[in-house]
Order: C-alpha cells, then sequence, then structure tokens
C-alpha cells in the first residue's frame, strides 16, 4: 500500500472542504503554498507558553490575533496557538456543540447541493458561535470560508482560508503518520477525519492503537484504497482524563 504525504497534498492541490460541503466549497478552496520549518511540536514548551501572560505565546494573545480579520500570524504563533489549546481551562477534547438545535437544523441545509443565502446565513451564525466556542473547530472554520465566498466577501475568505491552510500544515508538519513514532498530533478527535477529508482523503476504517493513538485507513478521491494514517492522541486523553479521573478510575476498575 503506497504511502502518500499529505504534507505534499497541502502544497500542491486545491484544499477539499469537510464532506458536508466539498463540491460546493471547492472554488473558494486555495493552494496552500506555505512554506514551513515547523516539525514536531515540544508541547512541554507550549504549555509553558501558553500559559505565561508575559510571553508572546500566552494564549489569549494569540487567540486575539487569531480571531483578527488579517494574516500577520507567524508559523509559530500558528503551532502555540493550535497545541496551546491542550492546556485551556475550557478544553475539553469532546466538547458538545454550543447550540444544537441550531446545527440539527443545520444538517439538511449541509446537504443541500444549492443553498439560498438565507441559508448561507444560517451556516455563517452556526460558524460563529462554533469558532467563539472553539477558534480550531476546523469543519466550521471551512463553512465560514464558503459563506465568505459565496455572499462575494473574497478577501475575508482569502484572509480565513489562509488561517484554516496554517492549522493544517501544523498538523501536516508534526509528523508523516506512517508509524506511532511519527504520528500526527491532534487537539480534537474530530480533526483526525477534517485533517484528511480536507487532503483529498476519505477515512473508510478507524482502529484504536494504544496506549494512545489511532490508526486510520483512507481512499483517496477516486475510491481506490489509499493508505493508513497514525494520529496520537495521548496528550488529548491526558488531558481529558486529568479533567475526568473518574472515568479512568471506572477503566482501570470496570468492577
Amino acid at each position: 500500500m503506497k504511502k502518500t504525504s499529505i504534507y505534499a497534498i497541502l502544497l500542491t492541490l486545491l484544499l477539499v472542504p469537510a464532506a458536508t460541503i466539498r463540491s460546493q466549497a471547492a472554488t473558494a478552496a486555495k493552494k496552500a503554498v506555505v512554506h514551513s520549518e515547523l516539525g514536531r511540536p515540544d508541547l512541554e514548551a507550549i504549555e509553558k507558553a501558553s500559559t505565561d501572560e508575559n510571553s508572546e505565546y500566552y494564549y489569549p494573545r494569540l487567540h486575539k490575533l487569531f480571531m483578527a480579520n488579517d494574516t500577520t500570524m507567524t508559523d509559530e504563533q500558528f503551532q502555540y496557538f493550535y497545541y496551546g489549546t491542550f492546556f485551556q481551562e475550557d478544553y475539553d477534547p469532546y466538547r458538545e456543540s454550543p447550540n444544537p438545535r441550531l446545527l440539527q437544523e443545520l444538517q439538511p441545509v449541509y446537504s443541500k447541493q444549492n443553498r439560498t443565502r438565507s441559508d448561507r446565513n444560517k451556516m455563517a451564525d452556526y460558524a460563529t458561535q462554533a469558532l467563539d466556542d472553539n477558534p480550531v473547530d476546523l469543519r466550521q472554520l471551512t463553512n465560514r470560508i464558503y459563506v465568505y465566498e459565496q455572499n462575494g466577501k473574497y478577501d475575508l475568505a482569502k484572509i480565513w482560508q489562509y488561517k484554516l491552510n496554517h492549522l493544517l500544515l501544523v498538523i501536516a508538519r508534526s509528523g508523516t503518520g506512517v508509524d506511532t513514532d511519527n504520528a500526527r498530533i491532534v487537539v480534537y478527535p474530530q480533526h483526525e477525519y477534517d485533517f484528511l477529508n480536507l487532503s483529498g482523503l476519505t477515512a473508510v476504517k478507524q482502529e484504536f492503537v494504544p496506549p494512545g493513538f489511532d490508526y486510520i485507513l483512507t481512499r483517496n478521491s477516486s475510491g481506490a484504497e489509499n493508505a493508513g494514517y497514525y494520529f496520537d492522541i495521548s496528550e488529548l486523553l491526558k488531558q481529558y482524563f486529568r479533567k475526568h479521573p473518574s472515568e479512568l478510575e471506572h477503566l482501570q476498575n470496570p468492577e
């Protein structure tokens, strides 16, 4: 089974949006031509810097930069911002939707081939709520870009495509994904699927590999089996069980 470089895909192909809006958002996707020297994140250093008020990588400071309608963030700032998510008080890898009712209303809208302005406004409303709650929600970043593009706000679409591209490249540069030693690190489980989908791949099978990895088999756009990729979710699980110790105790002592 031939291994495909997702980093190469991100640098040479048009990004393919999440499955719910794939065909319509394709026109909004721009080539990810960002060249980055980033590698595997130093999570210990990121934890220290993202929680230090005097650091240039202090999370609230990076959050403000990320939410601004500009493209001034550096590669390192994107890396510290993405992985700094782990170390915030409200971090929960299995966090619920900020507006379940609206999300439910949007399910048939996401499935449409053609959407009205009212549909797009509803998508934009939910994307705003979701990103206020979780600024690194890759799926809602994609939806925001789609709405801006469809509504003719091309400059804003480019700005937010730039931010999405950088987050994807931060994940891509965290590892090759070919084995557990080089597994890519994500801060939310859903990012495994969104990352692959935005790279032009579709997950077809997932398997948990102890002690803290997900292995996902994929197929490419032609439907052929493509490759399997490893994702490191050890920090994700560590932070989750730190905040939910009773669940860890139950797993260790099921009786």
